[in-house]
């Protein structure tokens, strides 16, 4: 079951790492300027997909019961709570677009960001919609659907890439702002993909059903909140750590912030695939959980843990090996390079923190205990990795190496706390 979904995520990886390669060959300041803008982005959507999540645990229970009338019907809930969020989230990023001058990045950088910032503002309702339909098949452990759909808008994405930022098929040459456009078309394609398949064929005959006949209703639409906004604000939290260390690292000029976006773009090929194997182990414990099947719940979040434990060594390797030729893949600057090589180190040493809280928060989501991991994650990211990295890059004068060894600090603390209060839950 977990295979898809991971397949899936490295689809998103490859698109990372395309938009990376082919905007640094382009201009290493509209690598910078992307760096900026995907940061604050990433922020927006990991935010959103945490709060989609909360559909998962009720998906999960309801179709281990057997109660598939009642999927379609909490599907439709979903939708609608998830159009409300794509409101909220479109004001609070136009807001923080209104504030980019005050932010303190290069001058240089701005005319790329303002229009690349607003390309993708208009493509955050898309990414919520096709969350909620992710979920939904996720949950029913239809895994192959989302991820067929991923890849093949992840395709037109890099293809549209080349087009578009490069000036192909007698189009102009729009760079960064080219990049955006794709992200956008092929986002509304996909979204497009799984309205059609759901409405328009056989496969979900019985959820459609309850979707059509099902009525928008306050104790599920309240329900969703409930769980969402906690998991939300638990991977805002997170994602924020990387956001704002971000804004850190442009006070410290174009260069460092090239590298730093480099990085992030080397940093999702691990974080995507234990994240797909994180989702599977949560779609898993919801189905045991629904029944009632406490030993098995313990016994995939364990199982979850030692995979994603494999996938660890499996990427950590080769990339430790290649530590000095990966900057040469994104851009053609030599001090960039070797930025990247130099914080590497830092980064393989918060793989094992970011697998254990991956593993152990899906195991949450998964038996619906959300709420506790609020104040965890600010414990861990706000009062741990961000002063941290602020200490040790600027008043310990560690720049950019230093704003990178906060995460071991933050990520691992995190999954400690997530392990336990798992623990406490299923213990017999």
């Amino acid at each position: 079951m977990g295979i898809p979904i991971v397949i899936g995520q490295i689809g998103v990886i490859v698109l990372g790492f395309a938009d990376t390669l082919m905007i640094g060959h382009h201009s290493t300041t509209e690598l910078a300027a992307a760096s900026f803008v995907n940061n604050m982005f990433n922020l927006a959507i990991i935010f959103s997909t945490g709060f989609s999540y909360g559909l998962t645990p009720i998906v999960g229970s309801l179709f281990g019961r057997k109660l598939r009338n009642d999927v379609g019907r909490v599907l439709k809930n979903s939708l609608a709570a998830n159009t409300l969020l794509a409101v909220l989230v479109c004001g609070v990023m136009a807001c923080l677009y209104a504030a980019i001058p005050s932010m303190g990045q290069p001058e240089e950088l701005i005319p790329y960001i303002r229009p690349y910032f607003l390309i993708l503002l208009a493509s955050i309702p898309f990414v919520l919609w096709f969350n909620g339909f992710k979920q939904f098949a996720d949950g029913i452990t239809d895994t192959k659907v989302s991820m067929w759909i991923l890849l093949g808008g992840n395709v037109l994405n890099i293809i549209g890439n080349y087009i578009l930022i490069y000036g192909k098929l007698g189009l102009p040459e729009m760079g960064l702002s080219g990049a955006g456009l794709s992200t956008l078309i092929s986002r509304i394609l996909m979204v497009i993909a799984f309205v059609l398949l759901f409405f328009m064929t056989d496969r979900y005959k019985d959820f459609k059903q309850g979707f059509k006949q099902g009525k928008i209703n306050k104790a599920e639409f309240t329900e969703l909140n409930k769980l969402g906004w906690p998991i939300a604000g638990q991977m805002g939290m997170e994602t924020a750590s990387f956001s704002l260390s971000a804004i850190m690292i442009g006070w410290l000029g174009s260069m460092e912030l090239a590298s730093y976006q480099i990085m992030i773009a080397v940093s999702q090929v691990c974080f995507m695939m234990y994240y797909g194997m994180g989702a599977a182990v949560s779609v898993r414990i919801s189905n045991f959980y629904g029944q009632g099947d406490i030993e098995n719940v313990r016994r995939t979040a364990n199982y979850g843990f030692h995979i994603i434990l494999v996938m660890l060594f499996m990427t950590g390797i080769p990339i430790f090996l290649l530590r000095n030729h990966i900057g040469g893949w994104f851009t053609d600057s030599e001090e960039v390079s070797r930025m990247v090589a130099s914080v590497i180190y830092p980064f393989l040493l918060y793989q094992f923190g970011d697998a254990l809280q991956i593993n152990f928060a899906n195991s949450l989501r998964g038996i619906a205990d959300v709420k506790p991991m609020l104040l965890y994650a600010f414990i861990a990211y706000f009062v741990i990795s961000l002063p941290a990295g602020y200490i040790f890059g600027f008043v310990l004068d560690g720049g950019l190496i230093g704003v990178w060894m906060a995460f071991p600090f933050g990520l691992t603390s995190a999954g400690i706390m997530y392990w336990l209060r798992f623990r406490k839950k299923t213990s017999s």
